[in-house]
């Protein structure tokens, strides 16, 4: 496996063809997979994938699973993905608590860490505990490492390294900041400014966290929060409830923090994504119930984010004039009229008013299917999928026809389906699927 001199060229592994012999690679397990079978499904030369295959192998990606019998000829060789070559951190912040998770080239969490935390302590109280809890994870997981830091190129500093050169995460150089400029903290309730940051772009960088110099083949950090945000820039508007992160450069605040490539997405976003890569198919609504509301779209496989991020504001969409107030400073929000049921102890008012915006969003986007997620869901999952699927047999039995209601599923993954999904931000654009 190569060290951190000769890291493995991303740029040759964002190709596409290298793409979709790893994720080949990935979905045939720990049986392998011919070469010539690669070179049957993804439509390429015998002499091309030779070539994918053995820099893979030389860069530690892909090793021999044995061999196989043919129908002529001696055995095929059978190549399989290395998991242990390459790791991904995700975060999920919630309102009130962090969840870590590393996971490794396969998407297997080989390590998790659960903390409290305050979002509304201000962005640098937040920033250090992203930072201390990857750091953490990172030693009681995996531990100090000797010698080589990975085929995919280990942890670079804030200007360079083999990640750090080419904008860090393949395939989304435009979502990721290995080098970033932003602001690393202000106090709470103040809008950011280059004149708050004691890390802007004109002084000296800090030093990168140590801890990631070690790790095989890190690809970065993936952070999964509450919206509304611009994906794109990693950058925060008004998060319901959470004004004062309105315009914080979140994405390249951690970035500098701990001198590695960062993703930042919606929470939403990002568990859909997790669920797409996992194998869930065709077009869906992930509706995430927690300390919040929120959904996340795939349509037609891919992720559906919007033109600024802003598609999956499920929560707010106002289903009763004048009702309750909401924390976004509307009224009779989904998200207040549920969460306040919650409060109440009814579940199954919480479940039909959930039901309700299901509805909706089945009747505006005909989706295949809804899944049911976070801890307000966890904690009472048959509530919540029978009430939820109670209101769209409703509407079917209404609109008839002969495919029945869209079903309602409770979403894999528990509660750390958000933080898993932050980590695909990093490893799913490896495969060729960024938007999965």
């Amino acid at each position: 496996m190569r060290g951190a001199a000769g890291g493995a060229n991303l740029l040759a592994l964002r190709s596409h063809n290298t793409a979709l012999v790893l994720d080949l690679l990935r979905t045939a397990g720990a049986g392998g997979i011919s070469r010539l079978e690669l070179a049957e499904r993804t439509g390429l030369t015998p002499q091309a994938v030779s070539k994918i295959t053995a820099r893979l192998r030389e860069d530690g990606l892909a090793a021999e699973a044995g061999r196989r019998a043919s129908t002529g000829g001696k055995p095929r060789t059978v190549l399989r993905l290395v998991p242990e070559a390459g790791h991904a951190l995700g975060v999920h912040l919630d309102r009130d608590e962090l969840r870590a998770v590393l996971v490794d080239l396969d998407g297997a969490v080989v390590g998790e860490r659960r903390a409290a935390l305050d979002l509304g302590a201000g962005a640098e109280a937040v920033v250090e505990g992203v930072a201390r809890a990857a750091r953490e994870l990172v030693a009681d997981t995996l531990g100090p490492s000797e010698g080589a830091v990975g085929a995919l190129g280990g942890a670079p500093g804030p200007a360079d390294g083999a990640l750090g050169r080419t904008g860090g995460v393949p395939g989304r150089s435009e979502g990721a900041s290995p080098s970033p400029g932003g602001t690393a903290g202000r106090s709470e309730g103040t809008p950011p400014s280059p004149d708050d940051d004691p890390h802007r772009p004109d002084g000296p960088p800090p030093p990168p966290d140590g801890a990631f110099a070690a790790v095989p083949g890190f690809l970065g950090l993936g952070v999964a929060l509450p919206g509304p945000l611009d994906h794109v820039r990693g950058v925060l508007h008004r998060v319901t409830g959470f004004p004062e992160w309105d315009g914080f450069p979140l994405r390249d605040a951690l970035a500098r923090r701990l001198g590695v490539p960062v993703v930042v997405d919606k929470d939403t976003n990002a568990a859909a994504l997790g669920l797409a890569v996992g194998g869930e198919g065709g077009s869906f609504a992930y509706l995430h119930l927690g300390t919040g509301l929120g959904a996340g779209l795939v349509i037609g496989g891919g992720v559906h984010r919007g033109a600024r991020t802003g598609a999956g504001e499920f929560g707010h969409q106002v289903i009763q004039l004048d009702g309750p107030p909401c924390t976004c400073g509307a009224r009779g929000c989904i998200e207040a009229l549920c969460l306040g049921a919650v409060a109440r102890g009814d579940l199954a008012e919480a479940a039909r008013v959930l039901g309700a915006g299901a509805a909706n969003l089945a009747g505006l986007l005909d989706i295949d299917l809804v899944l049911l997620g976070g801890r307000t869901v966890a904690a009472a999952p048959e509530a919540f999928v029978h009430g939820v699927g109670a209101v769209l047999d409703a509407r079917a039995r209404r609109e008839g026809g002969q495919d029945g209601a869209v079903p309602v599923r409770l979403a894999p993954g528990g509660t750390r389906g958000v933080a898993e999904g932050a980590a695909q931000l990093l490893l799913a654009p490896l495969f060729g699927r960024g938007d999965a």
